[in-house]
């Protein structure tokens, strides 16, 4: 689905001229989705990934066809739960890092099954109008 865009970008600070401004055709699906077949979403509960800008209620787009690797927000399973944080992977042993310092890492236990399962390559917050 196309949806206009004017410009490409919008002062936050000090307001810009508005009377020259060009409109465009803008498609989310092509500016979100990567791989279709492979893109899941996702809302966010909690606060523990609020650092990295993910709030509670945010939508996020979740592509398993990316290969996760250090530094890349992912999804993963723990223990048959989903949680979204920070992949650490340090001399081959892997961590999940919260981006909220009130939030312990999560460090596999021999006798815990830890599945990276997807890389968040988007976060979507939606306001109340």
């Amino acid at each position: 689905m196309d949806l206009p865009m004017i410009g490409s970008s919008v002062q936050c600070g000090f307001p810009s001229p508005a009377e020259d401004f060009q409109v465009s055709r803008l498609d989310l699906t092509n500016l979100l989705i990567k791989h279709p077949q492979a893109t899941f979403f996702f809302r966010a509960a909690g606060t523990s990934m609020i650092e990295a800008g993910i709030d509670h209620g945010d939508l996020l787009a979740v592509d398993r066809a990316i290969k996760p690797t250090n530094r890349h927000i992912v999804v993963a399973v723990v223990d048959g739960e989903f949680t979204v944080k920070y992949l650490q992977i340090r001399a081959g042993r892997l961590r999940l890092k919260a981006a909220n310092a009130t939030f312990p890492d999560i460090v596999p236990r021999d006798d815990q099954t830890i599945e990276v399962w997807g890389v968040v390559t988007a976060c979507i917050k939606l306001f109340k109008a």
